[in-house]
């Protein structure tokens, strides 16, 4: 936490789950303080997630611990509402569908391994605190008009395609607090460039305090989307590029501090056309100086940026699986 204004907490009633709301600055929402550990209905949500009705995911379900992928592939596809917790390492592969209303949470170390979870049509799911290692297709995959999904506080690794890919129309979607090391195509929204009558409208993605610890590229690479809001991020010693705005997309990249990046941001990627990025109050360090261009629309939800001089040691301290008490 920044400690620039004092952290305001409120409970409030969302879809009859009870859910304390942070107020303050952007690094309270790394769920440390004096709050302590966070049950199930706590969310500090920040971003696009919140919007559409919120993100609660299972909300007050009781909680059921997976330790096999069998277990874990029928909790994902109940049509009931679920709190899922991960104990160990389960190892599977392709890709295991999660259905609506659920939390898909990590007890400490766990890890899925092999495979990962596609989020395909559905709405309202929170994914936290899980290691990510060696997936065979996306370790996360949002798609077909998905709706209202948080991504907190996961890590990333040694994986064959993208981290967190958002596509095919989905919408209302928070990637935060992860860290993402030795991979290589990070966070890819929007699938094609022909796909633009199906995103056009859609694919609003706010990604803040996440950890691109020498990842190569895709911090995010963006299509359609507008706005996308891209905020204090740490970059370190990306050897691709930082973030890429195209086929018409919006993207804010606002107070991201960015250590040894050649090229942070730029408009245009590969094949596709440009899109616009307004580019504001980042800190380059050892980094080109990026391109810009055209306007961005407005935010819509309330945030609170930390300088962007504080986002290494906040993110580095605080990004990734087992920083949270969960």
């Amino acid at each position: 936490m920044s400690g620039r204004i004092p952290r305001l907490l409120k409970y409030v009633s969302v879809l009859a789950v009870p859910v304390l709301i942070a107020g303050g600055a952007a690094g309270a929402a790394h769920g440390q303080g004096t709050t302590g550990a966070q049950p199930f209905g706590v969310l500090d949500q920040v971003g696009w997630s919140t919007q559409n009705g919120g993100t609660t995911g299972g909300g007050s379900a009781s909680a059921t611990t997976v330790t096999s992928a069998s277990a874990l592939t029928s909790a994902l596809g109940s049509t009931s509402a679920a709190v899922i917790r991960v104990s160990g390492t389960i190892s599977c592969s392709g890709m295991l569908r999660v259905r609506s209303n659920k939390t898909i949470v990590g007890n400490s170390g766990a890890t899925i391994a092999g495979c990962g979870l596609n989020v395909n049509g559905d709405r309202n799911v929170i994914i936290r605190n899980l290691n990510f290692r060696n997936w065979n297709d996306d370790a996360i995959n949002v798609q077909e008009s998905a709706t209202n999904i948080w991504i907190d506080h996961n890590s990333f690794s040694n994986g064959y395609d993208g981290a967190v890919d958002v596509k095919r129309g989905s919408d209302f979607v928070t990637v935060s607090w992860n860290r993402v090391f030795s991979h290589d195509k990070s966070m890819l929204l929007g699938h094609s460039d022909d796909n633009g009558s199906q995103d056009r409208g859609h694919l609003r993605v706010t990604y803040h305090h996440n950890y691109f610890d020498g990842s190569t590229q895709r911090h995010p690479r963006v299509r359609f989307g507008n706005p996308v809001h891209v905020y204090n991020n740490y970059y370190r010693s990306n050897s691709g590029y930082g973030v890429a705005s195209t086929e018409g997309a919006g993207v804010l990249v606002e107070a991201n501090s960015f250590e040894g990046v050649s090229d942070p941001f730029h408009l245009g990627e590969g094949d596709s056309g440009p899109g616009t990025l307004v580019a504001r109050n980042n800190l380059l360090v050892n980094s080109g100086s990026g391109q810009t261009g055209g306007s961005v629309a407005s935010i819509p939800y309330s945030y609170t940026p930390d300088a962007a001089s504080n986002v290494k040691s906040l993110v580095t301290a605080n990004a990734g699986a087992g920083k949270i008490s969960i």
